[in-house]
């Protein structure tokens, strides 16, 4: 990470639209990862292409297009090696190109790339283009997005389709709840070896979108053009580079895995095992993830404040409203009694901050910063979740299995259901690989053992630890319930690292160094 902060204004036609939108409403979408068969037609196709922008419509549009592209694709695009190494080691290595990566993700056994339909060796992507439309609007638009050009141009490996569970993913929990909100307008105020001691929501832009300051007040490395190499003209200036075209602003990192869910096999085990702790299966389901199966709500009390916040501290309603909204956090529940400590939203978003516990005081906040006075130890074992969000954009795959329906006899024809998770982030290591290692994977989370995530847990041996299939549940007795030997849910069928470009740096590249 180089250069301090300056202050900078948002280009929205030069972002890709996914990054501020999501595009909710178009509820049908394919994702389209193709290899480049004919390198000018590509050219010639990513020149024309119909990308959506960031720029807010009256009215909104009713179709998008986004392009993303691996390594592999940008080399297939005569990229210069000098301007390639400018990105990111991990997007470089790609998701499946390293072993030891591999163990870091959990990608091994049932998870392992050698066994997935895509994105490992010769089926590794050069593009990923995502066609995304509102009903009844995707085949039209799959035809004009795509164009004349695009079977000449590309040669498809494989079209990834996506269902509308009407916000829920396939188990049965509502979705895409957890999200943080980017600082477009740099109101965050974020200061030199500054400290957070209140979990807030709101991140600064570089966490999103490269070229910008993130959490640290530095800019993220990036690659930069030389201002008189042909075609950089049409580049942005750099920031925190003067004399350089900056190729990455603008543009972000796109995390994608398609990860299929035996739902089945979920309800089926919940049912059983719930049976065994005399309570019912959605309760424990609900103790897996972390949220109440009807509505999101968390499983956890709120504070004064956020019920004073609501208004109607009586509507429970009103409350659950907040909550899903995310204005809440786990101090009120430091013995882990309401929502496991193991649970899948603990794990993915422990709402830590640099000082949890609010110590007063230069001296109280040292000694808290050498492991002294913290009233919950464990929150000192997870790092401060500012510097490790992710902006989630998936779409579940599959036809919807409804908990009860999932306990009748399978068909000869099963479906897979599944997952298309899709993450953007300006640092992959620090942000979605930290987050997939440490916190999903890793059997010591928050003190735990023998545990890793109860959803996306692989169920594998790790060094050191030969158990991690456990799950625990505290209680206000002081007693712990343990489940031994949970199963694995969560299959990995494929995966691959993106650089989703800005709209000027997507031009550049169509152009490979012409003016």
């Amino acid at each position: 990470m180089t250069g301090p902060a300056v202050h900078t204004e948002v280009d929205f036609a030069d972002i890709q639209g996914l990054v501020r939108f999501g595009f909710a409403k178009m509820t049908e979408a394919s994702y389209h990862l193709v290899k480049i068969r004919d390198v000018e037609g590509a050219r010639l196709w990513l020149a024309q292409a119909p990308v959506t922008t960031a720029v807010k419509m009256n009215p909104p549009p009713r179709t998008a297009l986004q392009v993303a592209f691996t390594r592999e694709g940008l080399e297939a695009l005569q990229l210069s090696p000098e301007t390639l190494a400018g990105f990111s080691a991990e997007f470089l290595a790609g998701m499946a190109g390293d072993s030891n990566r591999s163990l870091r993700l959990g990608d091994q056994g049932a998870n392992a790339p050698d066994g997935w339909a895509w994105g490992a060796e010769e089926a590794v992507p050069h593009l990923a283009v995502l066609l995304l439309a509102e009903p009844g609007q995707l085949a039209e638009w799959t035809k004009t997005g795509c164009g004349e050009l695009w079977d000449q141009a590309f040669e498809e490996i494989a079209c990834l389709s996506t269902s509308n569970l009407g916000g829920r993913e396939q188990f049965g929990f509502i979705d895409g709840i957890s999200q943080p909100i980017l600082d477009w307008a740099f109101a965050r105020s974020v200061t030199v070896n500054g400290s957070q001691r209140d979990y807030g929501n709101v991140v600064c832009l570089g966490e999103f979108l490269l070229g910008y300051p993130n959490e640290y007040r530095r800019y993220t490395d990036r690659p930069f053009v030389d201002p008189g190499s042909p075609g950089a003209a049409i580049l942005p200036e750099a920031d925190d580079r003067p004399g350089k075209k900056d190729l990455g602003r603008n543009g972000t990192y796109l995390v994608m895995r398609q990860l299929r869910q035996d739902v089945r096999l979920f309800w089926r085990y919940l049912q059983e095992a719930a049976g065994t702790l005399s309570i019912s299966a959605t309760s424990l389901a609900e103790a897996f993830v972390g949220r109440a199966l009807a509505d999101g709500a968390p499983l956890v009390p709120l504070s004064p404040e956020t019920i004073a916040g609501v208004g109607d501290a009586g509507s429970v309603t009103k409350r659950r409203q907040d909550c899903a909204l995310n204005q809440f956090t786990y101090e009120l529940d430091e013995d882990g009694t309401h929502c496991p400590f193991g649970a899948h939203i603990r794990r993915a978003n422990p709402r830590t901050v640099d000082l949890p516990g609010h110590p007063q005081g230069l001296l109280q906040q040292g000694l808290h910063l050498l492991g002294f006075g913290n009233s919950d130890p464990r929150v000192d074992l997870t790092a401060s979740v500012r510097f490790h969000r992710l902006l989630r954009r998936g779409r579940e795959y599959g036809p919807a299995l409804s908990p009860q329906d999932a306990l009748q006899p399978e068909s000869a024809d099963e479906p897979e259901r599944g997952l298309h998770l899709i993450a953007l982030c300006a640092n992959i290591e620090r942000q979605f690989e930290f987050v997939q290692n440490a916190w999903i994977a890793q059997t010591k989370f928050g003190g735990l053992t023998e545990e890793s995530d109860p959803l996306l847990g692989n169920r594998e041996p790790v060094v050191g630890c030969p158990f991690t299939g456990s799950f625990s549940m505290a209680h206000s007795d002081g007693v712990r319930t343990q489940l031994l030997k949970v199963p694995r849910f969560i299959t990995v069928r494929g995966g691959a690292y993106f650089f989703l470009p800005g709209i000027r740096a997507l031009r550049y590249l169509s152009r490979n160094g012409n003016d």
